[in-house]
């Protein structure tokens, strides 16, 4: 069993969370390392487009 058959995903079409790679890449955001992590998976993506952002704008100073 590989590592990653442990960890979570976020399906994007679905909405469900499910442990191991069970739907296609195109609508999959993970891994993450727990169930609750994949649960907020737009949210930690927000969050990371927001700090990319942001150092996106300093840069163009």
């Amino acid at each position: 069993m590989h590592e990653n058959d442990l960890k979570w995903y976020y399906d994007l079409s679905t909405g469900e969370v499910t442990q191991g790679k069970a739907t296609g890449f195109k609508n999959r955001m993970g891994p993450y390392e727990t169930q609750a992590e994949a649960r907020n998976a737009l949210e930690i993506a927000q969050g990371r487009n927001e700090i990319a952002d942001t150092w996106d704008e300093t840069e163009d100073d």
